[in-house]
């Protein structure tokens, strides 16, 4: 396949080259992507993913030249050049664009595809830090037969990895942690997928609808215990430009704001839809509502500093990590569900140990938004611990009055 050249000087191709492109991308259209691994000295979090492309295209764009970005990068001219001819082979589509008298600096097309996989990898963060550390677990496995291991089904939490993390260094205990939706958790809790689910719920004393239809059917007062977890904060995420328009969620609605969902049983979801009916907006009032959901506070919080949305919900660490304008609007309460035959499970008691420790508490104090839960690591009643879960007798004269 003969690759497309660049004509020095113009930084554009000649009409003629038109059909050779178009060979380069129907070759292109033959590649696959590969995932590997390695077991390597050094610590790697959060979405980072190696690869030799996206680091060399991020080098030559952040230093302004493929020589400053091999110095960067620890490598020779040489090699950096090749590998970019290489892959401009391979993906049938220019990476360098050349000016006589002027450095070399990325095409449109590199541009894109820089900003293409940040994107996909900023929303595939927990999913990744997951995958990583189950994979971390191989070597775990295989050292030390003795430490405990338990499967956890929760909603999206920053706050989880770092549980995860300390779990492991504190009390040789591994969480293989996997994020799904509080109601998908509930359901794994149930089929036996897991031992411990997480979910979380607001502050609420009053009567609170949406959270008892999508929690009762699967949670059961003397089948399945709680267990306290942590305290955070939900809130209103915009860019700055909009943060004196609002300051209530109705206030999204007032000034025709995009609205970014999350995905249907989610916590967060069943807190919007909350909202809703506490503030009588109906679903087609919600500009957005309707239309494209997230699975995870990251990436409501992407879509919004990237300009695709101009309003989410999500939790104050998020809403931070991308410089967005952050207000309260819901403390919630995150716990995770156990059933009641299994709280006595070894793995389990050295959580809610772990839970009820001061490093736990350490690191939620440290974490925007978050704060230690009076009732950490301890085993909690569920109509107890959720008031509205009782239901709200009605006096006979308020029936008549109504």
């Amino acid at each position: 396949m003969q690759k497309t050249k660049v004509v020095p000087g113009s930084g554009r191709h000649p009409r003629k080259s038109t059909s050779r492109r178009a060979q380069g991308a129907a070759g292109a259209a033959d590649l696959s992507l590969r995932l590997r691994y390695a077991f390597e000295p050094g610590e790697q979090r959060g979405a980072a993913v190696d690869n030799p492309l996206v680091e060399i295209l991020a080098a030559v764009l952040d230093s302004g030249s493929i020589r400053h970005a091999a110095q960067v990068l620890g490598c020779s001219y040489r090699y950096v050049w090749g590998s970019l001819k290489k892959w401009e082979k391979a993906l049938g589509e220019p990476l360098i664009m050349w000016s006589q008298g002027q450095r070399g600096r990325p095409t449109q097309f590199a541009e894109r595809l820089l900003w293409a996989e940040r994107r996909a990898r900023t929303r595939l963060q927990p999913h990744i830090e997951a995958l990583r550390n189950d994979l971390a677990r191989v070597l775990a496995e295989a050292r030390d037969p003795r430490h405990q291991l338990l499967t956890i089904r929760a909603s999206h939490d920053v706050a989880l990895p770092a549980l995860q993390q300390h779990a492991a260094q504190a009390a040789d205990l591994h969480l293989e942690l996997g994020f799904q939706g509080s109601v998908d958790a509930l359901r794994a809790l149930n089929d036996r997928q897991c031992l411990v689910a997480g979910f979380h719920v607001p502050a609420l004393r009053g009567a609170a609808p949406v959270f008892a239809k999508a929690l009762k059917p699967l949670l059961k007062p003397g089948v399945h215990n709680l267990i306290g977890c942590s305290q955070r904060v939900q809130g209103l995420m915009v860019r700055h430009e909009h943060a004196e328009l609002v300051r209530t969620f109705p206030d999204v609605v007032r000034h025709g704001l995009r609205f970014v969902n999350r995905q249907r049983g989610s916590g967060t979801r069943m807190l919007i839809d909350h909202l809703m009916f506490e503030h009588s907006i109906v679903p087609t009032a919600l500009s957005g509502y309707l239309g494209r959901s997230e699975q995870t506070h990251v990436a409501v919080a992407s879509c919004v500093a990237s300009g695709t949305a101009d309003a989410g919900i999500g939790i104050e660490a998020a809403a931070l990590e991308f410089g967005l304008h952050f207000t309260p609007l819901a403390e919630e309460t995150y716990f995770l569900a156990c059933l009641k035959a299994n709280i006595g499970d070894a793995a389990v008691q050295r959580l809610c140990t772990v839970l009820a420790g001061q490093g736990w508490s350490d690191i939620l104090a440290a974490l925007p938004g978050y704060q230690p839960s009076a009732s950490a690591g301890e085993v909690l009643v569920i109509d107890e611990a959720l008031p509205w879960w009782r239901p709200v007798r009605t006096r006979r004269r308020d029936l008549v009055a109504g």
